[in-house]
């Protein structure tokens, strides 16, 4: 798993423009990970819940977690209000995606049996 994140400034609104910093997250899994994942139904589990500096405030959460089927697929973009947000978002992307990859490496096998006497 080759992780890049980037950071940039996106300016949004019409009349009252409004300054966000941008958090993008790009993840490039090898095809045995990949493999793991598709097999193993892992596409469903949220990583993160979040909400982006530019949900509405009658949004409901839902649409927002970032999810292992998500970054497979290409690029997230995550939109905060300042660049301290912005790097706390990075520090809990790093601790998501080390699990992840854990987690993609103890699916890659079946467990193994034991004997336990008690």
């Amino acid at each position: 798993m080759r992780i890049e994140i980037s950071h940039h400034t996106d300016r949004k609104g019409l009349l009252f423009k409004t300054t966000y910093y941008v958090v993008v997250l790009n993840v490039q899994f090898s095809h045995e990970e990949k493999h793991i994942i598709a097999e193993r139904r892992l596409g469903d589990a949220v990583l993160l819940e979040r909400r982006p500096a530019t949900a509405k405030h009658n949004e409901r959460d839902d649409g927002f977690a970032l999810t292992v089927s998500g970054i497979v697929k290409g690029p997230d973009h995550f939109y905060t209000a300042n660049p301290g947000d912005a790097k706390a978002y990075q520090a809990q992307l790093l601790l998501a995606l080390e699990q992840l990859k854990s987690w993609v490496m103890v699916n890659a096998e079946g467990g193994e049996r034991i004997v336990v006497e008690l």
